[in-house]
């Protein structure tokens, strides 16, 4: 009991030690707060500007979202027919990664000039950049199916269309709910990204109006908003998984 209680309370354990010895460095070195700021004095900075930043947390969290949806509904669409068809997969597979192999924020510019200053490229962003992990996990729990299940549903009568989505979806499951968890905190990157570069509002916004007047306290904050809505979002996925494929983990876990 001691060693499990003691694993649920390390992650907050650290993050209290490394507040503590980031604040004495901070403080033993005099280090100026331009370059970087102690944790109180982001705190600090944090509790006088809580309604700015909470305005343009809540703008870049909800134009995540958006964009986090676009890329599950387009990766399991994808990873669906990747995963479910051997000539799809040699087609298609090495194009898409080749894809996300090209830096997104390179793409911001060209999505500024097609759609203007504004959520739309902060939408489009978040999707590229988090669709395909979501695509490749699909298609990985689907394309990994064992054959010798196959040609036993075979057997028995069942079609490939029975076999994809009563036992292959099924399967893909905790990929699934892995690759979202991997995905929402690439969402997160990929809106502050665009927000620095083409938007007035949001995270991304904040963070180049904070360095542009060196209150790198507030841009600390901003960085921290963002960390703390990314795993959250990560944390209620875990949850989600927890209790809706517990019988993919039981194997793992301690009796």
């Amino acid at each position: 009991m001691k060693q499990k209680s003691l694993e649920r309370w390390s992650p907050l354990i650290l993050l209290v030690l490394i507040i503590i010895v980031w604040e004495a460095i901070t403080k033993g070195f005099g280090i100026s707060e331009f370059i970087f700021p102690a944790p109180s004095r982001i705190w600090e900075q944090t509790m006088q500007h809580t309604q700015t930043i909470a305005g343009h947390a809540w703008r870049t969290f909800w134009v995540t979202m958006l964009g986090f949806g676009l890329a599950i509904v387009v990766g399991v669409l994808l990873g669906f027919l990747i995963g479910s068809s051997r000539m799809a997969y040699a087609a298609l597979y090495p194009l898409m990664t080749a894809f996300n192999a090209v830096p997104k924020a390179a793409l911001v510019p060209i999505l500024v000039v097609w759609f203007g200053i504004g959520i739309g490229p902060a939408i489009l962003t978040a999707f590229l950049i988090s669709f395909f992990p979501i695509m490749v996990n699909i298609a990985t729990g689907l394309a990994t199916l064992e054959p010798e299940l196959e040609d036993v549903l075979r057997v028995l009568g069942a079609k490939r269309w029975d076999v994809l989505t009563k036992v292959g979806l099924p399967r893909t499951m905790p990929y699934f709910y892995g690759s979202l968890k991997v995905a929402i905190t690439l969402a997160f990157v990929g809106t502050t990204v665009s927000e620095m570069t083409a938007a007035n509002m949001g995270i991304g916004y904040l963070l180049i109006s904070a360095g542009s007047s060196m209150q790198m306290g507030l841009a600390f904050s901003g960085l921290l908003v963002v960390g703390v809505m990314a795993m959250a979002m990560y944390e209620l996925f875990s949850f989600i998984e927890r209790h809706t494929t517990a019988w993919a983990h039981r194997g793992s876990q301690s009796p």
